[in-house]
């Protein structure tokens, strides 16, 4: 066979393997190596020395060599040479197996980035002495049309950024799990990432790819693998796991629990406002936590409705009122007479008298007990949450299956707006303002205290660590309804003496209106209006706390009102029917120890209009605390079924500050304060 004809079949076998290829990739080796190994494959007697060289030295041949003899394509994860073909011809057939076999024997270490399609010189003409010509034939070929070149200048940066993509897709296929992958797909599809859709797309793409890996076992194979995949992908997806989601990709696959992981998303990608709007779980938790649930025998216990007085047993109460009594035994409960309560008076020098001495000496003595509720008392509010089934095994911590539920949607409420924003509501005395309710104010108010030291709590000094101050809620840019928040949580630390709270327009926006107040200590609520806009600069002074090392007592500047209103029913600063008091389930039939003890005071008239979550997390068997974050969207999913017998009312942690006003009838009537 003639050169002439070798070549044509190389040319022949290039243009076919490179037709439909993008990107072409090149092995590990250099041109000396592959030259050596050209001039040696030649059967002996058919390469003798022409002249000065061998008859197939040249350098047209040895140029094509260089330029195109270690370039490949991968073909179903294997590597195809421009030499993987037949030549038929005992000369030339040696020379393509070897020089097949010596790149197929090398790694890929880079993409291929043509600057043009043709390679080598076809034939060249030499004169010889006598004047006659000569034509060689020399290797040449063309790449197929599908296959990009590049400028001159641009290869060598490209092909490192081709190369980065590369390593970095191997590093996110051997290092996340197909679980993270799934698991982060999940929670795009029940929408509980902020602006995770933008991620569905290309990680529907990236599970493909990664499962396209780990189904192949051999290990060069999975090298080539990486080659032809980051080449298609391109360089977002190949670095998927360098973006925001990568690296919550990373921490689930390696081991972080997914509502931190999450959150450290969220930190990344969110806004500082934006706040979860669900619990977050995956279909693969759901399934597990039900198979768990079942297992345990509970699936009769997920149903909740509101608890009655039929429900409640004597042993399990502190009081009850007559009629209260009568239910627990079993009889109707009689409709409740609608009447106007009655209006009270500032009770502010009435006997003090912790919970506990309340339980132990006042109230086995009473036979009707009334309770104030204040406007402070919004957060207090709570429920008594019975199963729906009253066979059904408990799913808590003790003994019974009842639960408990205070108000978590207190409608337009300042105290709610500080919260949402991450604002501490539960100190011991608390200064909040809003503004911009009507979306007409949009100027950076900002909330001041100086302390009787005069140290001053403000936006540029936002925490008195040695009293406990902080001002926590700092918006300086209104979107919708905006708050500042400053709170003391340590009376223990706090100076004794005035503290001083106003309100300074650092930036005046032409505001058209001003701006409401609240200050509150030992469970009121005083609440301050300026409803004219403020100026630049200018300072509104709303009131002076002062503070004895044990009370509290205000000074208003602004005008103040403790007005009632209704909540859950009930119309504020009026006394009210008690129908029992009780521990929380939790310390029912004597129990000790499970969890903190909650006082109830379940109001006559009281009626939840919320939707209360079933149960919490804290409340749950161990066993099912595997299941938390499902169980947690379960509390608040499971609708807990009204009744008009329902038992609301009043309740008070032993762990947090509080205080109720209550009268108490039996041989005589008094009005004590409770302290929590």
């Amino acid at each position: 066979m003639e050169f002439k004809n070798f070549n044509t079949l190389l040319s022949n076998h290039v243009l076919e393997l490179t037709n439909g290829q993008t990107h072409l990739f090149e092995v590990s080796t250099n041109r000396g190596e592959m030259w050596e190994t050209y001039l040696e494959a030649f059967p002996p007697g058919t390469n003798e020395v022409f002249r000065e060289r061998r008859e197939h030295d040249c350098d047209c041949c040895h140029n094509f060599i260089r330029d195109l003899g270690a370039v490949i394509a991968i073909l179903d994860n294997k590597v195809v040479t421009i030499w993987d073909f037949q030549v038929g011809d005992d000369r030339f057939q040696p020379v393509v197996d070897a020089m097949a076999r010596l790149i197929r024997s090398k790694a890929v270490k880079d993409v291929f980035l043509p600057t043009r399609r043709a390679f080598g010189t076809a034939s060249s003409v030499e004169i010889l002495a006598d004047g006659s010509t000569h034509r060689w034939y020399h290797f040449h070929a063309v790449l197929a049309n599908s296959v990009k070149t590049y400028k001159e200048d641009d290869v060598g940066r490209i092909k490192g950024q081709m190369r980065d993509n590369r390593n970095v897709l191997k590093r996110s296929f051997q290092e996340l799990t197909e679980d993270s992958v799934e698991t982060v797909r999940d929670l795009i599809s029940q929408g509980s990432l902020y602006k995770g859709e933008e991620w569905s797309g290309p990680l529907s793409k990236f599970s493909s790819l990664f499962l396209g890996y780990h189904v192949t076992i051999d290990r060069r194979e999975q090298e080539n693998y990486c080659w032809a995949v980051s080449v298609e992908a391109g360089a977002a997806l190949a670095r998927i796991k360098n973006h925001s989601i990568g690296v919550l990709l990373t921490d689930i696959a390696t081991g972080v629990d997914i509502n931190e992981a999450v959150k450290r998303y969220e930190r990344i990608v969110a806004p500082s406002s934006y706040k979860r709007p669900k619990a977050i779980f995956t279909k693969k938790m759901v399934a597990a936590a039900q198979e768990t649930v079942e297992y345990l025998g509970l699936a009769n216990s997920l149903g909740r409705r509101h608890a009655t007085l039929g429900d409640i047993t004597v042993n399990n109460i502190l009081f009850a009122n007559r009629d209260a009594a009568k239910e627990m035994k079993g009889d109707v409960f009689a409709e409740l007479a609608d009447s106007v309560p009655e209006k009270v008076q500032n009770f502010g020098r009435v006997g003090e008298v912790t919970a506990r001495d309340f339980v132990t000496n006042i109230l086995p003595k009473a036979v009707e007990l009334e309770l104030l509720l204040e406007n402070g008392h919004d957060g207090n509010l709570v429920s008594l949450i019975a199963p729906k089934d009253p066979d059904s095994p408990t799913m808590f911590k003790w003994n019974n299956g009842f639960s408990w539920a205070y108000s978590g949607n207190i409608t337009d409420s300042m105290k709610q707006h500080v919260k949402s924003h991450g604002g501490n509501i539960e100190g011991v005395l608390r200064f909040s303002i809003q503004w911009n309710e009507r979306g007409d104010c949009l100027d950076d108010l900002d909330a001041h205290c100086k302390e009787p030291s005069g140290y001053h709590i403000y936006y540029n000094n936002k925490q008195h660590k040695s009293t406990t101050g902080a001002l926590d809620v700092d918006i300086i840019h209104p979107e919708g309804v905006a708050v500042e928040n400053i709170t003391w949580t340590d009376p223990e630390r706090m100076e004794k003496g005035k503290y001083k709270f106003y309100v300074n327009d650092y930036s005046y926006r032409g505001g058209k209106s001003g701006f409401t107040a609240e200050i509150e200590f030992d469970g009121k609520v005083y609440s301050f209006e300026y409803p004219k806009p403020l100026r630049q600069n200018q300072n509104i002074e709303v009131a002076e706390v002062e503070f004895d090392g044990d009370k509290f007592s205000i000074k208003p500047i602004l005008s103040t009102e403790e007005s009632s209103r209704e909540i859950w029913g009930l119309n504020t600063n009026s006394f009210y029917p008690v129908s029992a008091v009780m521990y929380s389930p939790n310390y029912w039939d004597e129990q000790e120890g499970i969890g903190h003890r909650h006082y109830l005071f379940l109001l006559k008239g009281c009626r939840n209009p919320e939707s209360p979550n079933g149960f919490f997390n804290e409340f749950l068997k161990e066993e099912l605390l595997v299941h938390k974050r499902v169980f947690e969207a379960l509390g608040a999913k499971m609708r807990v079924e009204p009744s008009d017998d329902q038992l609301s009312g009043l309740g008070f942690s032993s762990t947090k500050r509080a205080s109720v006003t209550v009268r108490v009838k039996g041989s005589f009537t008094r009005v004590v304060r409770i302290t929590f």
